[in-house]
């Protein structure tokens, strides 16, 4: 009786992915997320500082911010290794996508939606012709406060579409459709 001996081979799949592409997300997606979670954030102790009940949104939008910074690392950490593969990126991307829209409905609604939306405050003006000390410092609050949830809005919708991007990029690189 002889020995065989028999040895397969594997081969690993190289995945190529666009850098100049990739690192512009990256950033994009570091800076949205960073806007969102700040802003949120700082309308929290707003709310807390004046003992005001909080809207789901505000601690559903830092929950997400902060989940895509991690999902951040987590990447970056696979493009140092070069085991970057695009089905981990488009799960992550999508399940990032979907709470983003819902973040992004839920503050549209909060900044324009029926009557009391954030919007409609942010457009009244002291009505005295003379303007004290005190009226002026109201209305800087005001118009930080909306001005912040205006940064905020928009950099949801710029997250919202890079991370559509993203898995569309993705959906090309496991194609190998990138020259």
């Amino acid at each position: 009786m002889a020995n065989t001996e028999i040895v397969t081979v594997q081969r690993r799949r190289k995945y190529h992915w666009p850098e100049a592409q990739l690192n512009f997300w990256l950033v994009i997606m570091i800076i949205s997320s960073s806007v969102v979670l700040g802003i949120f954030a700082y309308l929290t102790s707003i709310q807390n500082s004046l003992k005001l009940g909080i809207p789901w949104i505000l601690p559903y939008m830092i929950t997400t911010s902060a989940l895509c910074i991690i999902f951040i690392i987590i990447l970056l950490g696979l493009i140092s290794q070069r085991q970057l593969l695009p089905g981990v990126v488009v799960l992550g991307s999508f399940i990032l996508f979907v709470l983003w829209l819902t973040g992004l409905i839920e503050t549209s609604i909060q900044l324009y939606g029926p009557s009391g939306a954030v919007n409609s405050y942010c457009n009244s003006r002291p009505n005295t012709q003379v303007i004290d000390s005190q009226q002026t410092a109201v209305w800087l609050a005001n118009s930080t406060l909306c001005t912040d949830w205006r940064a905020a809005f928009a950099f949801e919708i710029v997250g919202t579409i890079f991370l559509l991007w993203m898995m569309i990029m993705a959906y090309q690189v496991n194609r190998d459709d990138f020259d």
